[in-house]
């Protein structure tokens, strides 16, 4: 009895990963470049004590190919410990202190830059990434040739060759997969706010953040969820190498334990009743194998059944996971057996941590 279940379990997992391997397949590549720049953008960027990571995100800033007199910059600081003091630019910047109303320090900081803005369109990324040179020109083209009032981005690691490196990597290359595949099936519930772009009239269309700002995460994926429920005509995904936003992997795994916390303490609030069921697949399907391995050792399961779930399970992912990671810097995937067989372990102590304890997150208790 106990076989059967894992088994249903694990094929039910296999096909839902099918299906997102088919939705990444649905969305087109568009690398469209050519028109003349006509949208002007302002671009939020919270942050605390990145003092060290702003001159690299706002020197890649510099190098865009884009009009200066089209983009802002607007720098919101959450109670950094340091002022941070502008470079000399040649595009707009300014920095404003956060003004916390709310439970969530990002949600409020990008509605404090709200108060400023004067452009067209936002884009929210984070300090401690670097964006292409045609990152604004490759949104801009795509805003010119769609009626589109929101459109998510793909964001990957500069990673280096160490093991919790390329983890990180092959765990992001399967979340961005899987929000790709999502929009391929009309099914978006998921996107990332280091690159995620709407228009300024389109958020105030929703409301903002109003309704989840209790939450102290989730300034992409609930404003998402939000637009799709009611307008998914106008929700978009770009999938363009030009509009790729690169950021830094976390060099310890107690670090990387509390990110993916915050990150999984947003499933269970989500309106996307298709991510709720599809977060709460992935969960069972990783438990599944983690207690597998226990029915094996008592004897309950046999191993090579108990193997046979391994495998099916790393097929599909791996699918998923090199469709995505090709799109994403075209690098050569290391480490994939290792993390395949570690992943299980570490996605259920994930999971199981978001439901019963705290995590840290720049410095702060949550």
């Amino acid at each position: 009895m106990i076989t059967i279940i894992l088994h249903i379990i694990i094929f039910s997992y296999c096909f839902a990963i099918i299906i997102l391997i088919y939705g990444f397949t649905k969305v087109n590549t568009i690398e469209c470049t050519r028109l003349t720049p006509k949208t002007k953008f302002s671009i939020i960027i919270p942050f605390r004590n990145e003092a060290e990571n702003l001159p690299v995100l706002l020197e890649s800033l510099s190098k865009l190919n884009y009009p200066v007199e089209l983009f802002e910059v607007i720098l919101v600081d959450d109670e950094s410990e340091e002022k941070f003091i502008i470079p000399s630019l040649k595009f707009k910047v300014s920095v404003v202190n956060n003004v916390r109303f709310s439970n969530s320090p990002k949600k409020d900081a990008i509605g404090t830059a709200m108060q400023i803005v004067n452009s067209d369109w936002i884009i929210t990324t984070d300090a401690d990434c670097t964006v292409n040179t045609n990152w604004l020109l490759s949104l801009d083209n795509y805003i010119q040739l769609n009626d589109v009032a929101m459109i998510a981005g793909a964001v990957t690691y500069d990673c280096n060759n160490s093991f919790l490196h390329h983890f990180q990597q092959l765990d992001l290359a399967s979340l961005q997969g899987a929000t790709i595949g999502s929009f391929g099936i009309d099914k978006a519930f998921m996107c990332n706010g280091a690159n995620f772009a709407y228009s300024k009239s389109f958020f105030k269309k929703l409301n903002g953040f109003e309704g989840n700002d209790k939450i102290a995460s989730g300034d992409d994926v609930f404003l998402l969820q939000k637009a799709v429920a009611k307008v998914p005509e106008k929700v978009h995904y770009l999938k363009s190498q030009n509009n790729i936003v690169t950021t830094k992997p976390l060099n310890d795994w107690k670090s990387l334990f509390y990110q993916r916390v915050r990150w999984a303490s947003k499933t269970s609030s989500y309106q996307s009743t298709f991510g709720k069921g599809l977060g709460l697949l992935v969960f069972i399907g990783n438990l599944c194998l983690v207690l597998g391995i226990s029915f094996c050792v008592l004897g309950l399961v046999s191993f090579p059944n108990i193997f046979l779930l391994f495998l099916l399970k790393f097929i599909v992912d791996t699918v998923l996971i090199y469709k995505a990671n090709h799109f994403l810097n075209k690098s050569k995937i290391s480490y994939l057996i290792l993390s395949s067989l570690f992943y299980p372990f570490f996605s259920t102590g994930v999971a199981l941590y978001s439901l019963l304890g705290k995590y840290e997150w720049k410095e702060r208790k949550f």
